[in-house]
């Protein structure tokens, strides 16, 4: 009898190549398939962007899935992914397909380009005992800030165009983290003045001049920064927006620097 084969005249070693194979196949048809969950189906760039054809592909995507989450209700995802269905204000600047897109109107507002934002949960980020994680010190009151870090409270703000935006009014702390999230900052607007959040790594804070600068944006665009539901909690959505806005005002703050530097 040979090495590897049976007394049944079955050769062992080619059965167990090809369990291998078929495995392995099995195995990257399933990966594929799942990892159709989300982006799928693509769309066909047309220069109707509203009306394009869908390209599936081979395998289709997976049935509906639930997703059974730590805190707050659970998620199905149906078979056709979590499409995003928004009309956002774009046009195309040229007529051939997979032309750049350009933003109709206020740029600032358009939620494109640097300034988009992903539809993410309308709640708060939770821990692990289901209290929020990010909250003004105002109400976290067993946080301070340490000694020989400068204290923002107080201070004014300087927006990107060198003009006074505002003046910051508390910390948004991380209780996960232990770190500053957000400055929360009082602007003037027509009626009165309200208050927006500044996520500190859009901000420098210059504690020798007493001064907060944020050149993402400048001070006429602080007024129209995304708001909150609740003026002490802070949800996944509205973070990811007010995210969003600061970004796009790294490109739309101003035409000048929507233009190539060359």
């Amino acid at each position: 009898m040979l090495p590897g084969s049976s007394p049944l005249g079955i050769d062992l070693a080619a059965v167990s190549f090809w369990l291998f194979v078929g495995f392995f196949a099995a195995l990257i048809w399933y990966l594929h398939r799942e990892n159709k969950r989300e982006g799928y189906p693509l769309a066909r760039d047309t220069q109707d962007r509203y009306n394009r054809f869908e390209i599936v592909g081979w395998p289709a995507p997976p049935p509906a899935k639930t997703f059974k989450m730590a805190n707050g209700p659970d998620v199905v995802v149906d078979s056709d992914g979590r499409p995003d269905k928004r009309v956002h204000p774009l046009k195309a600047m040229e007529p051939w397909p997979g032309a750049p897109l350009e933003p109709v109107g206020d740029p600032m507002l358009a939620a494109v380009g640097p300034g988009s934002y992903a539809e993410r949960a309308d709640r708060p980020d939770e821990l692990f005992d289901g209290k929020p994680r990010l909250e003004p010190m105002r109400v976290a009151t067993d946080f301070s800030v340490v000694g020989r870090d400068p204290n923002p409270v107080g201070m004014d703000v300087v927006a990107g165009d060198g003009r006074l935006a505002g003046k910051v009014k508390d910390i948004w702390v991380d209780r996960a983290e232990f770190v500053m999230r957000y400055m929360e900052v009082e602007v003037p607007v027509s009626n009165g003045s309200r208050s927006v959040l500044v996520p500190s790594n859009f901000a420098r804070i210059d504690g020798a001049k007493g001064v907060v600068t944020v050149k993402a944006i400048y001070a006429k665009h602080f007024a129209d920064v995304p708001g909150l539901k609740n003026p002490d909690q802070v949800t996944l959505l509205e973070e990811d927006k007010i995210m969003g806005y600061y970004g796009g005002g790294t490109l739309y703050a101003s035409p000048e620097r929507a233009e190539p530097l060359l």
